[in-house]
């Protein structure tokens, strides 16, 4: 599996940013695909997880509300749409995928990962 991430840029805090994550290679459509970001200076932290069939999310809390994510197995994509963004959010954001299935929203059990692209948001 081959993770492109893409949507990054540079919005003014209360703006919003929609990430796309496209995946190819050997399918993914059950795979649990996740969010991550890295501040710099800081380690890479979850930011949100969607399971294989889309019905079942996980948010951290510095972002529930505000963030959500989806996925189009037709597209092999998913997106993590971010509202609200605030200057902390600024980081640079990864996908990756669980080949498991299972959600467990950690860095430990992704599998494959994205290049990641750059967020920054100002105030």
């Amino acid at each position: 599996v081959q993770l492109q991430a893409s949507g990054g840029g540079l919005v003014q805090a209360g703006g919003s940013l929609r990430l796309s994550c496209a995946a190819s290679g050997r399918t993914f459509s059950s795979y649990v695909m996740g969010w991550f970001r890295q501040a710099p200076g800081k380690e890479r932290e979850f930011v949100g997880a969607i399971n294989w069939s889309g019905s079942i999310t996980d948010y951290a809390d510095s972002v529930k509300g505000r963030f959500t994510i989806s996925r189009d197995k037709a597209k092999n994509t998913v997106y993590l749409q971010m509202n609200s963004l605030k200057p902390e959010d600024t980081a640079v954001y990864y996908c990756a995928a669980d080949r498991s299935g299972i959600l467990r929203s950690s860095l430990a059990t992704m599998d494959y990962w994205g290049q990641g692209t750059q967020v920054t948001v100002s105030s």
